[in-house]
């Protein structure tokens, strides 16, 4: 075993983070699919001749059937398994950005984008269950970081490099690039992803520290959990209180996503080159965050005796309390002003982001993690679909982001208030052993 296998403070063997980084190079290729679209606008309008309202639709058409998979895709993942389900979506999603790249008409564009919905469904939810799988408590927030950081970071580096492929060869070049990408990491996750129980490369003292079980002589340990009906996750307050405080991130998340380019071009008469340059900004910050307060700083702080509630509480809260800043861009003059609130704003959202991902691995048995993380994911997904749309309504009749930025702001009231009635304390609730006894979720 080498140096670099081995954790230097601990001596664990580190097979768990090479899968953290592969479930964080999947998130950076398909956000590269979804950020394509919003680059091609111009292009995009003067091959098809679409109005605002029109691309608005088209933006968040990825997200439709994005939408709708997610309930029933948190079943069949818990069935099925991250294996077998990422290996479809993954394939399904390359297909998709190829059928972009030689579609004929706006209807197949429209068939494109519903096939790549339905190709990068399982992707969270999925990941947020193999955290669960490999990564015992105490390192989830920074392990969830890793692939939701790579949603931002794929932002910054894709904007721009998708904008000068698109000024150099083309709305078409950019969309089979991206396919061509997705295709090589198909192969990749292939090849390397397994659940800890069959993985060969995984150490048994390695497999302990992720399992990271009570051994106290007595301690009531069960190895079978009873799975939940997706109808009795939906009704719970902790479920609900999640799934309405992340729709309000991402709300935020998918605005920005989709409408900043247009927002420094039409708003800040920024010209198209440099609106690609200039979306970067904010994504960079935001990718810093994540990592460093909702990962490193969130086990950091855990891992060192502080009240793990406590502390993923404030990060939750307070992250998306700073999204609030997104309404500083209203009255913003000069591209520095509105990307410094831009920054604050998706900032604190990116922060708060990895805590809740973690959640559904902390608040749900074993079981049901992919149905809690597919309910979660859902409710995002209706945001990716009203925010774009609502957006291009505004635009066009406003000729203004102030009403824009504006209806962002009151979601995230919103969903600050969810997390505090709603989600309140951090925990599973307790599992019901055999013969009737009570013990506490690990």
């Amino acid at each position: 075993m080498t140096a670099q296998e081995l954790d230097s403070s601990t001596g664990i063997p580190r097979r768990r983070w090479g899968i953290a980084w592969l479930l964080g190079i999947g998130v950076l290729v398909n956000y590269f699919d979804r950020v394509n679209l919003s680059v091609s606008h111009a292009s995009l309008t003067a091959a098809f001749g679409i109005s605002d309202i029109a691309f608005g639709y088209l933006l968040s058409s990825y997200n439709w059937t994005y939408a709708m998979c997610q309930l029933p895709i948190g079943v069949v993942l818990d069935k099925l398994g991250v294996r077998r389900v990422g290996r479809i979506g993954t394939f399904l999603w390359s297909v998709a950005s190829f059928g972009a790249a030689v579609t004929p008409s706006l209807g197949g564009l429209f068939g494109a984008r519903f096939l790549l919905g339905v190709g990068e469904a399982p992707t969270f939810p999925a990941n947020a269950k193999a955290v669960g799988f490999w990564f015992p408590v105490k390192e989830r927030s920074l392990a969830t970081s890793i692939f939701d950081s790579a949603a931002k970071f794929s932002s910054a580096i894709g904007v721009p490099i998708i904008g000068i492929i698109l000024l150099k060869a083309g709305w078409r070049w950019s969309f089979a690039i991206t396919g061509f990408v997705s295709l090589a990491y198909f192969a990749y996750f292939w090849r390397v992803y397994k659940d800890p129980d069959d993985d060969p490369l995984l150490s048994e003292r390695e497999r302990r520290y992720i399992e990271d079980v009570d051994e106290t002589p007595g301690a009531p340990h069960y190895t079978e959990e009873k799975q939940s009906s997706l109808l009795h996750l939906l009704s719970q307050r902790k479920v609900i209180g999640l799934a309405i405080g992340f729709g309000s991130y991402n709300y935020v998340f998918y605005l920005l996503l989709t409408w900043l380019p247009s927002y420094l071009s039409f708003a800040l008469h920024i010209d198209l080159l440099h609106s690609f340059l200039y979306t970067s900004v904010p994504w960079i910050f935001a990718t810093i965050t994540d990592i460093l307060v909702g990962g490193w700083l969130v086990d950091f702080l855990v891992q060192r005796g502080w009240n793990a509630n406590l502390v993923r509480k404030v990060i939750l809260i307070g992250g998306t309390a700073c999204g609030l800043g997104i309404l500083g861009a209203a009255g913003a003059h000069s591209a520095t002003r509105a990307l410094i609130w831009i920054s604050i704003s998706i900032g604190g959202l990116s922060a708060a982001a990895p805590v809740g991902w973690s959640l559904p691995s902390l608040i749900a048995s074993r079981n049901d993690v992919g149905k809690v993380g597919g309910i979660i994911n859902f409710s995002n997904q209706i945001s990716g679909i009203v925010a774009p749309i609502v957006t291009g309504y505004l635009v066009s009749a406003l000729h203004s982001y102030t009403w824009v930025f504006g209806v962002s702001a009151i979601y995230l009231t919103i969903g600050i208030a969810a997390y505090i009635f709603l989600l309140g304390k951090i925990e599973r609730a307790p599992i019901q052993a055999p013969g009737g006894l009570q013990v506490d979720g690990k």
